[in-house]
C-alpha cells in the first residue's frame, strides 16, 4: 500500500508538471504570483512509513502542511523500548533567502505527534501524544525546471503532551529535543 501511494503521488507530480509546461505558454509572469507544490520525504519511506506534503507560497514565503508516518530506528529510542512509531502532522512557515524557491530556506511551526512504543521484553504497547515546535533549515537544488531536491535538518522541541509514563516497569518520556535529518524531492507550479 505504501509503495502504491508513493508511485501514485510521483506519477501525479509528473502529470502536473506536464500540464504546467503547456499552461506556461499562454501565461505571463505577472499572472503567476502564487505557487503551490508537493513534496515527498525520503526518511519515512526508508523506515517503512510514508509522507505527503503540500505547500502554497508567494515571493519568498511558503506555508507547508504535511503528514508523515515514521518508524523510528531502535538506536534513537531509549534502551528497554522498541518499535517507536510516530504519525506526525505539521503546519510550517518557511522563508527562502533567494527568489524562485531555490537556495537556503529556514522554517518553523507546530507539530502534533501521535505515537506508540513497545517494551522490548514482552511487546506491551503504549500510545501517547505530544505537541512539538519544529525549526528547520534546508537547501533547494533545482534538478529540472520546477523539480527540486532539498536536503534538510531540523529540531523539534516537546512543548506539551504526555509526560513520563511506566510501561512494563520501565519509565519512558519523549525527549525534549528530537533531531531530524532527511532529503525531500518536490515540484512546484
Amino acid at each position: 500500500m505504501k509503495k502504491i501511494l508513493f508511485f501514485l503521488l510521483l506519477s501525479y507530480t509528473f502529470c502536473l508538471q506536464a500540464q504546467n509546461d503547456t499552461t506556461n505558454l499562454t501565461s505571463t509572469s505577472s499572472e503567476k504570483k502564487w505557487n503551490f507544490g508537493i513534496e515527498l520525504d525520503a526518511l519515512p519511506y526508508a523506515t517503512g512509513g510514508y509522507f505527503a506534503g503540500a505547500w502554497i507560497g508567494k515571493e519568498q514565503w511558503r506555508t507547508r502542511a504535511l503528514l508523515a508516518d515514521v518508524n523510528l530506528p531502535d538506536f534513537t529510542t531509549k534502551t528497554g523500548f522498541t518499535n517507536h512509531h510516530v504519525r506526525a502532522y505539521a503546519v510550517l512557515l518557511d522563508h527562502f533567502l533567494k527568489k524562485n524557491w531555490k537556495g537556503w530556506w529556514i522554517g518553523a511551526g507546530p507539530v502534533y505527534w501521535k505515537s506508540s512504543i513497545e517494551s522490548e521484553s514482552n511487546n506491551t504497547q503504549r500510545n501517547f501524544e505530544n505537541f512539538l515546535l519544529n525549526g528547520s533549515i534546508g537547501y533547494n537544488f533545482k534538478i529540472y525546471k520546477n523539480l527540486y531536491v532539498s536536503p534538510w535538518a531540523g529540531m523539534s522541541c516537546k512543548i506539551a503532551g504526555n509526560d513520563q509514563f511506566i510501561l512494563d516497569n520501565k519509565s519512558y518520556q519523549l525527549p525534549f529535543l528530537n533531531p531530524e535529518l532527511s532529503l525531500k524531492i518536490g515540484v512546484f507550479f
